[in-house]
């Protein structure tokens, strides 16, 4: 039996649909009947029958920080997949970030020790890893700084901290720090904002880049890892590293879409960040780009997956492949976003 929190997220709906179809029960957390029509969703892409695969599963009404349901929910579990997280990138949303990203994975290791879990395996980020300082592609022994960290980075490698605690109390674990991870389903959050943007045709894409990969690529590696004896060891998935701009460019061109032509300046980002900080204190709105945000947009990094490769022996698909997928699913849902 394994148990899958984050469920309703993007990699945590095809994380279920990769174990269904390898076969393993599961439990899935969740926290609303809403919530779950976005994996009915992600399914659809996938099988005509995504209402029989959903009843293939075990639901469990909880929160990551009700640590008495949670450790219920636990009972009689051999693997723990937890991919649930809160993303966000604003200053003021810190401490929700510190309580569902740092204290809810404290949780989840916590309830792994007491219902003696086999095995963790932990979906952080590759912004936890920090940034290279010597202009060598960032790795697993990257040496950790925060220079152009979010506070979604900083509570992801807190996040990570509690289970590397978890494996010095005897909890194998494994974690992975996926780059932006492309798949179908979420089109106006996360990754799902490039399609959702390409669409509407902007004229400018944001500067510089970093480390992407396919959301199957991603659950793959997740269950090969979990399958095998390997334990205690993080691994960056990154399948491309691309700027924005390419990125943004190859969406457009699949989708008939005007590319964009040009990146946005310096000085435009550090007004847009600036408006936006008087924005949010004058109105109370949501921070869309924080100072954080826009000084890691100047900086072009790159990742390593060499690692995931030679202990897997693992090939990741083409990319490029992918976009065309998500090209395809986000024409058909196109009618229902705008």
């Amino acid at each position: 039996m394994v148990l899958v929190t984050g469920g309703t997220g993007l990699i945590g709906s095809h994380l279920l649909f990769g174990l269904l179809k390898s076969g393993q029960s599961i439990k899935a957390i969740y926290r609303s009947q809403e919530r779950l029509k976005k994996i009915e969703k992600v399914f659809s892409y996938y099988t005509d029958e995504p209402n029989a695969l959903m009843g293939n599963i075990t639901w469990i009404k909880t929160d990551l920080n009700d640590v008495t349901r949670l450790n219920k929910a636990m009972q009689g579990v051999e693997q723990v997949y937890h991919c649930a997280a809160l993303i966000s990138f604003d200053p003021a949303e810190y401490q929700g970030l510190v309580k569902a990203n740092i204290e809810g994975t404290a949780n989840v290791v916590n309830a792994c020790l007491a219902n003696k879990v086999k095995k963790l395996c932990y979906i952080s980020s590759i912004a936890a890893l920090g940034t290279s300082i010597n202009g060598q592609p960032v790795d697993e022994n990257t040496e950790w700084n925060d220079k152009y960290t979010t506070v979604y980075g900083l509570t992801k490698r807190r996040a990570e901290l509690e289970v590397w605690r978890g494996t010095q109390e005897a909890l194998p674990a494994i974690i992975i720090n996926p780059g932006v991870v492309f798949g179908p389903g979420f089109w106006k959050s996360g990754s799902g904002s490039f399609f959702y943007l390409a669409a509407k045709e902007k004229k400018y894409a944001p500067p510089g880049g970093t480390g992407f990969v396919s959301v199957n690529d991603v659950v793959n590696a997740m269950i090969g890892l979990m399958q095998s004896e390997i334990k205690n060891e993080r691994f960056v998935m990154v399948s491309k590293n691309w700027s924005y701009l390419r990125v943004l460019q190859k969406i457009t061109g699949k989708m008939g879409k005007t590319p964009p032509k040009k990146e946005l300046g310096k000085f435009t980002l550090e007004l847009f960040w600036r408006l936006d900080w008087l924005r949010s204190k004058l109105f109370g709105k949501r921070r869309r780009l924080a100072k954080q945000t826009a000084k890691s947009l100047q900086h072009r990094q790159y990742y390593n997956s060499e690692k995931i490769k030679g202990y897997l022996n693992f090939e990741f698909e083409d990319l490029d492949d992918t976009i065309d997928f998500c090209c395809e699913k986000f024409k058909e849902d196109y009618l229902k976003l705008f």
